[in-house]
Parts: structure tokens; C-alpha cells; sequence
């Protein structure tokens, strides 16, 4: 009778102070990385005016995209590990205040050298914001609530195109106030609440649990002895720097595996709305139609760190999401039409973004917690490099064929390797460490 009341009570403990860590820090956050991923695709709607203003080719537009994950790789580990050392609050309030002034300085761009320029320094910004949030959810979050937690923290980047997409189509038709055009305009409306949402990180975010007024000491203790037991356990990658990481198997495959959902999500961001277009679509059109797909998305990413987390599951719910997205985008080359082509980029943007929360919460499972820092960030770091880079390779397959399909193919072979190579170095440990 004493241990049905005791398991009760703790029971009760924890769901309480799960929902009160939940609503306290994920909102806040969410509306952070929907500004951060605003900020960063919004580039894909300028384009359809910049890009004849400036007179930029698919290619410059490529390249153009690229540079910003260059810049990105180089600081993406420094970055995490300085959050880890002055701590979430400061880090993340500076890194959103630095990306948010210097994407509206993409209004003043004028040439292909000061657009290399400012996409470089952008990506310098940026850095560590992503990375550096997940490792602050596992400061907060016991595994078994991670892929749902992840899930939907990250439904703010289907959800950023979802509703950027037609409000960046209508911020285009801003043309002439104050002497600049309706893309200039996009990108400083877009980054003000950046810049002003760095500076409330400062007073809403909590570096700890442990420091954290708004928990009480029965709250606390119950979420330090559940995080304990969690990193004592024996992980598939143990302590390590960055350099030692990358001599481990585990941990080049999780960036393999990643880059194939990142080379997606990022080069569909960009270059999708010109794909749309190119069927004869006004602007304003495209912005709709481009963010269909994306409402998709919002809803099965949630479902699958759901289902993920119920069935205990990671393993296959990362794998099958990868081979979503190879098949969604190898039908763009198969088809001509619009519907079936909507249909495809529905299929990879699903796969894409529901690959997310199982994946990241495998990462942080196999990673012991002295690597964590370093580890995600260097997964995030080497996938989004190898992404960015398809970016560029879209725009010169596509200045050489034509075709939008064939410049797509890469990211299907990538991401059939992601899916084959992670079945199969986890083919001895099929129930994912929790």
C-alpha cells in the first residue's frame, strides 16, 4: 500500500514538473527558432526579386547560399562550447541579437561580393543557435520526453515557411517606401523581432535547473536524480574533444545521417519557391502554394516524436523519414505537372522534418554527456556544411540541364546512404538507448 502511494506521488512529480519545464522554456524557444529559420529561408523569396534586381544567375544565387554554412561549420563547435561555459542565457540573447542585425543588413546588399560577404557573416552569427538548444533541453529533459520535446520545438521550421512563405510574397509587393524595394523591406521587417527577442533570452531563459526560482526544491531534486542515472549510463560515444570525435563511427554516421535531411530541408527552402514559379505561378501564388507542403509537415513531425516516444522507438523512425525523402524528390523528376510534383515535395518535407525529433534524441543518447557539446555541435556543424553545399551544386546542375529533378538527384543518393548507413551500424542495438 506504501509503494502504490509512493509510486503515485512520484508519478504525480514528475508529470508536474515536466508541463511546468514544458510551457516554461519550449514556447519561448519555438518562437526563437521560427525567427531563426525566418531569417534564414526568407532568402528563398527575395531571390524571386532580388536576383533580377542584382542580376545574379543560378549559379551566384548558389553559391550565395552556400557561403552562409562555411562560416556556420567553422564556428558551429566554438560556439556550443562557449554556451556551455558562460551558459544559455548570455549565449543564446547574443547570438540572436548578432544574426538579427546582420540579416537586415541583406537589405543592402549590391553586388555579388557584399551578398558572399554578408551570407558569411550571417552563417558566423547563426552558429550554435540550433545545436545549442538541444544540448539545453537535455539540461532539462529525461530521454523518454526528448523525441516529442525536439518534435515540437522543431515544428518551427516547416512552420516558418508554412506562414513566411505568403507573408514574404507579400512583403515583395512593398516596392518604393523610402527609396527601397519590397525585398529589402522583407529582410529588415523580418529580422527586427530577432534583435528584440535576444534581448527578452535574458530575462526568460534559466542556465539550470538547479537555479531555477520557479522550481521547487521537491522539483528540483526529482529532475537531478532522473538526469543523474540517465548520464551514468554506458554510451556508445564517451568522453571526447571534437578531434576524437571524429575518429569515431558512431559519430560520423549520425553527421552522414543528418546531412541528407539537412541538404533537404535547407535546399527545398531555397530553391523550392523558384521550382513553383517556374509552372507559371504568380508570386503571390507561389507564397500559398509553397507553403502547403510545410502545413504538412508541422502536423506529422509532432505525430512522429509522438509515436517515437511511445513505441520507444528511434531507430526506424529516423530511417524511414530519409527514404521519404528520396522518394519525394526523385518523383519532381519523373512528373511535369504541378500536383504530382506538390505531392513529392509534400512527401520529402515530411520526411525531412519528422526525421528530427527521433534523430536528435538518439544523437544525445549515444553521446556521453562530457562529449555532448561538442558532438552535437559537430554533427549539426558537418551536416549543415554538406547540405549548404548541395545548395550550391542545385544551381550549377540546374544552369547546366535545366531541370530542377536532375538537380536534385544528389540529395536523394544522400539520403538513401544516411538511411542504409544508420540501419546498419545499429543493427546490434535495435532498441535505441533510452
Amino acid at each position: 500500500m506504501y509503494t502504490a502511494v509512493a509510486e503515485h506521488q512520484e508519478a504525480n512529480l514528475e508529470a508536474d514538473t515536466i508541463r511546468k519545464i514544458s510551457w516554461r522554456i519550449v514556447p519561448f524557444l519555438m518562437v526563437c527558432y521560427f525567427f531563426n529559420l525566418l531569417d534564414r529561408v526568407n532568402l528563398g523569396f527575395a531571390a524571386l526579386e532580388m536576383n533580377k534586381d542584382l542580376g545574379f544567375n543560378a549559379a551566384v544565387y548558389g553559391l550565395g547560399g552556400s557561403i552562409f554554412f562555411v562560416s556556420y561549420f567553422i564556428c558551429e563547435v566554438p560556439s556550443n562550447l562557449a554556451l556551455q561555459k558562460v551558459g544559455a542565457r548570455r549565449w543564446i540573447a547574443r547570438i540572436m541579437i548578432s544574426w538579427g542585425m546582420v540579416s537586415a543588413a541583406m537589405a543592402f546588399v549590391s553586388g555579388e561580393t557584399s551578398f558572399y560577404t554578408v551570407r558569411f557573416l550571417l552563417g558566423a552569427a547563426e552558429a550554435g543557435f540550433f545545436p545549442g538548444v538541444i544540448l539545453y533541453l537535455t539540461y532539462w529533459f529525461p530521454s523518454a520526453y526528448r523525441a516529442r520535446i525536439v518534435a515540437t520545438f522543431m515544428v518551427s521550421i516547416p512552420l516558418a515557411s508554412f506562414l513566411g512563405s505568403p507573408l514574404s510574397a507579400a512583403l515583395l509587393h512593398v516596392h518604393g517606401f523610402m527609396g527601397l524595394n519590397g525585398w529589402q523591406w522583407l529582410f529588415i521587417l523580418e529580422a527586427l523581432p530577432t534583435v528584440l527577442l535576444g534581448i527578452a533570452c535574458l530575462f526568460v531563459l534559466t542556465d539550470r535547473p538547479q537555479v531555477a526560482n520557479w522550481l521547487s526544491e521537491e522539483e528540483k531534486g526529482w529532475l537531478k536524480d532522473r538526469l543523474d542515472g540517465e548520464r551514468a549510463g554506458k554510451k556508445l560515444v564517451g568522453k571526447a574533444s571534437i578531434w576524437r570525435l571524429l575518429g569515431n563511427r558512431h559519430f560520423l554516421v549520425m553527421a552522414i545521417v543528418c546531412s541528407g535531411a539537412s541538404a533537404a530541408g535547407t535546399s527545398l527552402s531555397l530553391w523550392q519557391p523558384q521550382l513553383l514559379k517556374s509552372f507559371g505561378l504568380t508570386t503571390f501564388e507561389t507564397g500559398l502554394v509553397n507553403a502547403l507542403p510545410y502545413g504538412l509537415a508541422c502536423v506529422i513531425m509532432v505525430l512522429w516524436g509522438r509515436h517515437s516516444d511511445k513505441t520507444a522507438e528511434r531507430r526506424w523512425h529516423t530511417a524511414i523519414p530519409l527514404a521519404c525523402i528520396a522518394l519525394g524528390l526523385f518523383t519532381t523528376l519523373v512528373t511535369p505537372s504541378l500536383l504530382p510534383t506538390m505531392g513529392g515535395l509534400s512527401l520529402a518535407l515530411a520526411g525531412a522534418y519528422s526525421f528530427k525529433g527521433p534523430f536528435w534524441t538518439l544523437s544525445s543518447t549515444w553521446l556521453d554527456s562530457e562529449s555532448a557539446a561538442a558532438g552535437l555541435a559537430g554533427i549539426n556543424a558537418a551536416s549543415n556544411l554538406i547540405g549548404g553545399g548541395m545548395v550550391s551544386l542545385i544551381g550549377l546542375i540546374k544552369v547546366s540541364t535545366g531541370s530542377y529533378g536532375l538537380a536534385l538527384l544528389p540529395i536523394v543518393g544522400l539520403t538513401l546512404v544516411g538511411s542504409a548507413s544508420l540501419l546498419w551500424i545499429s543493427r546490434k542495438t535495435p532498441a535505441s538507448p533510452q
